[in-house]
């Protein structure tokens, strides 16, 4: 397959992109509601000051929080009847609508990758034109993983990418390197693909290329052979091994276990003009993390997200790995697996500010961000935690409030510690880096 065959497919994807950002994705949202749970009665000062939002979800299994509210009724529950959730194409689409808001045609909030409040906030993928976000709430950890072609399935790459460092050293000494697609340059399958790459010596910028394409155009890339592996969220993992493209050489749980991943984040001004409304939406999709979370509801979310209204996919390349079954397509399979994805258990929804101050310092090691960024502040400036603990209060979660902002040293599987209280030394310890 020639490199030029690569750019021309990538090109037709990008003009499917272009044309669904002019629709806003909304032709896919849902209004329905189904009235599973009964409104509460709320207090005059509780009372939303608006009935409605527009908030953006690309189609991943990790957006099931904003599509489950919406459809079980919990957006209704706490008085946002009217909310909207509209499908995005790609992550630069929901960045756009975001700029744009709802009073422009485009959104107020969305399911985001988790560094992109971050970019957006600082203008750094925004033209410079600084848009101020927040997080009110992390939508899940686990549930992402990196797929290889079959092309490369000899060669037996999984967790450690050395192994993938013959092919790339031959596809680089013939001036053809390899392609590695992720999802939104300083996103979080960015940040776990050159993670990856980088723990096994191969440099993500000059070993390999790296490109963007929309989650749901991963598979279709893989199968006209324009991208060698990709990183992106599921139901996309599990489709391309029920295709027999490829096979997952790790799930990111295995890289970091319990990683922080998507996020819920609305525009500042639109929260700061609606506190009522925000929280909500907030208390809403908590609730919804809790149902999903619910062993006996796996299928029946599977069952819903897979619909036409929103992803529009078989419910079978969803159901598996939402329950913790990971069949990697290469003849290993892990049943009841600890790195299945999680949306409420063991403080999955919690926003840590220590979480966020990694995915900061990667930015900064990859030149996403410049070096002297203060990320405490920013941090401080974008998380909401004091937003999620007020809801979690209200609804009778009070116990699920962590006793810290901070989940402390993490690890990583191949043995590197980020330490939140000295996030530079982190980044002194990395070998491949941009700075």
């Amino acid at each position: 397959m020639t490199r030029l065959f690569r750019r021309q497919f990538l090109i037709t994807a990008g003009a499917a992109t272009a044309a669904s950002l002019l629709a806003h994705g909304c032709a896919n949202s849902s209004t329905s509601g189904s009235a599973d749970v009964e409104a509460v009665e709320l207090s005059p000062d509780e009372v939303p000051e608006v009935t409605t939002a527009k908030l953006g979800f690309i189609a991943l299994t990790d957006s099931a929080p904003l599509i489950i509210a919406k459809e079980k009724g919990f957006f209704a529950k706490y008085g946002m009847p009217d909310v909207e959730v509209a499908k995005q194409a790609s992550w630069g689409t929901t960045r756009d609508n975001l700029v744009l808001g709802s009073g422009g045609g485009g959104i107020d909030g969305a399911h985001i990758l988790t560094p992109m409040p971050y970019l957006m906030t600082t203008g750094a993928v925004t033209d410079g034109r600084e848009v101020p976000m927040y997080i009110l709430a992390r939508l899940n950890v686990n549930g992402q993983g990196i797929s290889v072609a079959n092309a490369h399935k000899e060669l037996d790459v999984q967790l450690d990418s050395t192994a993938w460092m013959t092919n790339v050293q031959q596809a680089k000494s013939t001036g053809d390197r390899l392609v590695c697609a992720v999802t939104f340059p300083g996103g979080t399958h960015d940040l776990w693909m050159r993670y990856w790459l980088a723990a096994g010596g191969i440099d993500p910028d000059n070993d390999v290329s790296t490109i963007v394409v929309p989650p749901p155009q991963m598979v279709a890339n893989m199968r006209t052979g324009t991208v060698d592996a990709f990183c992106v969220g599921e139901p996309w993992n599990a489709q391309l091994i029920n295709q027999d493209i490829g096979y997952s050489a790790l799930t990111t749980g295995q890289l970091w276990n319990n990683h922080p991943e998507k996020a819920l984040s609305m525009r500042a001004d639109w929260v700061d003009a609606h506190p009522n409304a925000a929280l909500a939406i907030l208390k809403a999709v908590q609730e919804a993390q809790i149902w999903c979370d619910a062993a006996e509801n796996k299928d029946e979310m599977a069952q819903i997200v897979s619909g036409r209204n929103w992803f529009n996919v078989p419910a079978t390349d969803i159901a598996d790995r939402a329950k913790g079954t990971f069949d990697f397509g290469d003849d290993r399979v892990e049943e009841n697996s600890e790195h299945v994805m999680k949306f409420w258990v063991e403080d999955a929804s919690y926003p840590f500010k220590s979480h966020d101050l990694w995915f900061l310092t990667e930015d900064i090691r990859w030149g996403y961000l410049p070096p002297d960024t203060d990320i405490q502040a920013l941090v401080d400036r974008v998380n909401r935690e004091d937003l999620w603990q007020e809801a979690a209060r209200a609804i009778g979660q009070e116990s699920a409030i962590p006793s810290s902002t901070s989940r402390g040293i993490e690890t990583f599987f191949d043995g590197t510690q980020f330490d939140p209280e000295n996030p530079q030394a982190y980044l002194d310890s990395l070998a491949i880096k941009r700075i």
